[in-house]
């Protein structure tokens, strides 16, 4: 039997979700608070230029394969893709960096250059992070975080020791030079958590980078939206748009619809992609699995200051992808999970997606975004957000040796409370909860509301955690789940 099912939010699990269910023979509707789909992932353009508003990073291409095979599709189908060479560049000092090419060989050698050694070191700790990636990616994360027997398998067992060891030593017991530590410790940064406090079992994360390649969607990220959006309405999902979710309706322990601007909206099942303990405040306290105090006492990923920044001329010595990583990366980390601040000097990301996309940008001009990583839950003020733009775009002009200040035809920024009025964010988070190891699989907010039947979670702040590819596998879990309640 046809049932009704509701999603709050069109981010990546919502889209992703969506598919899946209407795939069962549901009858599906996305409802999103903004203008636009997405989430985090909108698009925001502007006088002929083009912006990603949230995730720039396209990496693990085979999850985003096997997303759309599910539906005997491929990416293809959606979406073109272009590899990066170089993937990415890391600045240390001016006119001082290193580029991180799109194929291991090339990486050891840059790797040898800077210490000798390293690059058969390298090679051999990439083998062992693509044997936890195949572990991982191909097997753990598609398990839905009910126990924490999911773990233990024959697989993992031979790798115990890397849950209760973490990243940052693991690879400082392999290399010496800081450079090439703080490069391999760069991707864990995207599970949220302190390279210290990241278990070594997600060195994955490393083989992402180096053994998948960066990638980039030939307009943007928010060309994967547009086409799991597509995907999503030829299985026959509704969206709407402007659709602010107010109550969710709860009856003898059933949730039975919600109400958007007064009006009661009737559904079978309620699956919920917005920001978790935001959805739990749609509930009476009753009804909430997670107290406030749950969610004070967890270890949040970083919120971020995001510049989207139009130059009236071509900009040099900058690839797609730029880490600045002239300042000590440590206590930028501090500032962000030990004594949450606004940090003195900052780290900073840079990407110019005109560098591969010229409609990103109108023909001699640049399209810039600037992201600098925020503790959640500080003070956002638009001095503040003046202020560390000026410290970024002075650090950049000296960096890259050249002056582009007086070439800004605009700038927009976003911070905390953007995340707080745009995406309900818990403290304005933009990566959702960190993956470290008491927020890992089980450990994590549940799929099931443990409290009210037929309403689900999906996301960030559930099961596998943050990022695209866990968004895209964690409504696959979802819709498992009430896939198998719907026939019980």
């Amino acid at each position: 039997m046809t049932k009704t099912i509701a999603i709050i939010g069109s981010g990546f699990s919502s889209l992703a979700a969506s598919c899946y269910l209407a795939q069962q023979g549901n009858k599906v509707i996305i409802y999103e608070k903004n203008e636009s789909i997405g989430g985090r992932a909108r698009q925001f353009k502007k006088d002929g230029f083009t912006f990603d508003m949230g995730p720039s990073w396209y990496w693990m291409p085979d999850v985003f394969e096997k997303f759309f095979s599910d539906f005997n599709k491929k990416t293809s189908d959606y979406y073109e893709l272009i590899k990066l060479n170089p993937a990415y560049r890391v600045y240390f000092g001016i006119n001082d960096f290193v580029n991180i090419y799109d194929n291991l060989e090339a990486i050891k050698t840059t790797f040898e250059t800077i210490e000798k050694g390293s690059g058969s070191k390298l090679e051999a700790f990439i083998n062992q992070a693509k044997s936890n990636y195949d572990i991982a990616i191909k097997d753990l994360v598609y398990r839905p975080g009910i126990s924490p027997l999911e773990l233990i398998t024959p697989q993992t067992a031979l790798k115990l020791n890397q849950f209760f060891s973490n990243v940052s030593s693991d690879i400082r017991k392999k290399f010496k030079n800081e450079r090439l530590i703080q490069i391999l410790e760069f991707p864990v940064l995207f599970l949220g958590a302190k390279p210290t406090k990241t278990p070594s079992f997600y060195n994955f994360m490393n083989y992402a980078d180096f053994g998948l390649g960066t990638w980039h969607p030939k307009t943007g990220m928010f060309d994967v939206v547009r086409g799991i959006e597509k995907l999503a309405t030829e299985l026959g999902v509704t969206i709407e748009t402007n659709a602010s979710i107010e109550k969710i309706i709860v009856e003898n322990k059933t949730a039975t619809g919600i109400i958007i601007n007064g009006k009661i909206i009737k559904a079978d099942i309620i699956l919920s992609g917005a920001d978790y303990q935001h959805t739990e405040t749609l509930l009476d306290e009753v009804h909430r699995s997670y107290s406030e105090q749950y969610w004070e006492s967890r270890v949040f990923a970083p919120s971020s200051l995001l510049f989207f920044v139009g130059f009236n001329k071509k900009i040099e010595n900058i690839t797609h992808h730029a880490l600045f990583f002239d300042v000590d990366f440590n206590q930028h980390a501090a500032d962000i999970y030990d004594q949450p601040k606004w940090p003195e000097a900052p780290l900073f990301y840079a990407n110019f997606p005109s560098k591969t996309d010229a409609s990103a940008a109108p023909e001699g001009m640049e399209s810039g975004f600037f992201l600098i990583p925020l503790a959640p839950g500080i003070k956002d003020t638009e001095e503040l957000r003046e202020e560390y733009f000026e410290k970024i775009i002075t650090r950049f002009e000296q960096l890259t040796q050249q002056k582009i200040k007086n070439n800004i035809i605009f700038k927009r920024s976003f911070c905390k409370n953007d995340f707080v009025t745009d995406y309900n964010a818990y403290k304005g988070n933009a990566y959702g909860m960190a993956n470290t190891l008491l927020q890992t699989a089980f450990l994590r907010p549940k799929l099931k509301s443990k409290k009210v039947r037929n309403l689900y979670f999906t996301g960030q702040l559930t099961v596998p955690g943050p990022g695209v590819p866990p968004a895209l596998i964690s409504g696959k879990l979802v819709a498992e789940l009430i896939h198998q309640s719907l026939r019980s």
